[in-house]
């Protein structure tokens, strides 16, 4: 016993001090400010700036591109909208409920702003990385599609002469997305809320059935990932707005002062504190919860998509932050300000965003545990994929290999609502933002060669109006 009690006290140390290592702080004007969290915000910034706000001048055309959803002909496993919603089940998680509840208790209302300016920002960065995961993806002799980062990443690194560093780098990704898609915290809040709902208490028995309902879906593989997420992502998304909207209609007249509210105290040291640190770092450090733009994953599911060119379906991306962080997370934040549930003591995270719900409906506990099974089931479904493209990077795409990877998912997956495993997501946190370095590397090197791709492609919109 005292041995086993040793090791986990030396792998907790391990996975904090990694922790440390890659959410290393600095400190500016008194506030500590993650060096991860500038790598992503700077990049998003910079990608506006260089691609001329695409991810405002383009968003209509997204929208229409979405409303089409074509696909004959065209090469891929996947249509576009299949595409959309395997990435969006990827980010679409607890982050947009108990995420926002965390940034507004640290930083008050004004938290609200500086979300939807990151989520505004990151809509550029999914343009480019989405853009250039179809462009250099590899159609396999079965027809599937291997696709992602890692496959850019070489291709950035070979164009400069550096075909080593590019093949280390590209590894380092796959190995960092196989690790970062253990859906460990995804399957133990699932738990929790379910234990305080129900009093249901068997975490193994929990953790089997959810490992058993997984493997159902991700035998069949991306197809049958797309064809669940598909469904699932709309539902799940139904059926959180409807009672948020609920919320809403029975404040409707404060409203108008609650978005006042938001943006007079977006600039105040408080909110300052919460926008940034909050949101920013709680909503990417959490498992990615935010928008996940930069990290790499969302990529993976739209190399699958099927599209004759790589620029359509970056537009077709740019809209996953939108929905994600701008609406969804903007709308819990509005539930959450106007009940004044973030000013109840002793509430925090998932409790503030339940507290607010039940102060109009007094069963809508019921429903968030309904909502956080649905969300959580469908980011792991979706994480399965993108570490399994990672792991046949590494090893291959043969069936001995894929397999040998599903089964050992779903042995993860079951046993991840057992309490003492809550000392991996450090760990697991680490390796997600750890895609992110060669990830944004790769794309501030093929940044050139979007730019003139997006301009040849405006001009054969223009012509073909």
């Amino acid at each position: 016993m005292t041995d086993n009690v040793n090791f986990q006290d030396i792998f907790e140390q391990l996975t904090n001090h990694l922790a440390s290592v890659v959410f290393y702080t600095f400190n500016v004007n008194g506030t500590e400010v993650p060096l991860v969290l500038l790598w992503l915000i700077l990049g998003a910034l910079f990608f506006t700036l260089s691609l001329g706000f695409i991810n405002i001048r383009g968003f209509g055309h997204a929208i229409g591109l979405l409303k089409n959803n074509k696909t004959t002909g065209e090469s891929g496993e996947i249509t576009p909208f299949q595409a959309l919603t395997t990435a969006l089940s990827g980010t679409v998680g607890t982050g947009n409920i108990a995420g926002v509840a965390l940034a507004i208790s640290l930083g008050g209302p004004g938290a609200t702003f500086w979300m939807i300016i990151a989520g505004l920002l990151g809509m550029s960065t999914k343009f480019i990385e989405c853009t250039l995961a179809v462009k250099y993806r590899q159609i396999n002799a079965d027809g599937s599609v291997s696709g992602g980062p890692m496959f850019y990443i070489k291709a950035a690194f070979d164009k400069c002469n550096l075909p080593l560093l590019g093949s280390i780098l590209a590894i380092a990704f796959s190995v960092f997305v196989i690790f970062g898609s253990a859906g460990f915290v995804h399957v133990n809040q699932g738990f929790v809320q379910l234990k305080t709902v129900t009093g249901f208490n068997n975490a193994w028995l929990f953790g089997a059935i959810y490992a058993g309902l997984v493997a159902l879906v991700i035998i069949g593989g991306l197809k049958s990932i797309a064809k669940v997420t598909s469904k699932l992502v709309p539902l799940m998304c139904a059926i959180y707005l409807f009672a948020a909207l609920g919320v809403m209609a029975v404040h409707l007249t404060q409203i108008p002062a609650a978005f006042a509210l938001i943006i007079s105290s977006a600039f105040t040291p408080e909110a300052g504190y919460g926008g940034f640190i909050g949101v920013l770092i709680q909503g990417f450090r959490r498992a990615a919860y935010s928008n996940e733009a930069g990290v790499g994953s969302s990529p993976i599911a739209h190399a699958a998509a099927q599209t004759k060119n790589p620029i359509s379906q970056g537009f077709v991306a740019l809209l996953e932050p939108f929905i994600d962080t701008v609406v969804i997370c903007t709308i819990t934040a509005l539930v959450i300000i106007l009940t004044g549930a973030y000013q109840t003591a002793g509430l925090d995270g998932v409790e503030i965003t339940s507290s607010a719900f039940a102060s109009i409906f007094s069963w809508f506990p019921w429903v968030l545990m309904v909502a956080l099974l649905l969300f959580g089931f469908s980011t792991v479904v979706s994480w399965s994929y993108y570490g399994l493209t990672g792991w046949r990077y590494i090893f291959g795409t043969g069936h001995k290999a894929t397999t040998i990877y599903k089964v050992l998912f779903c042995l993860i997956v079951s046993i991840g609502a057992v309490p003492n495993i809550m000392a991996v997501f450090n760990f697991i946190d680490s390796m997600i933002f750890l895609m992110a370095v060669p990830n944004i590397l790769a794309l501030y090197m093929l940044l050139p060669e979007v730019r003139r791709d997006l301009a040849i492609y405006w001009r054969q919109v223009t012509s073909d109006k």
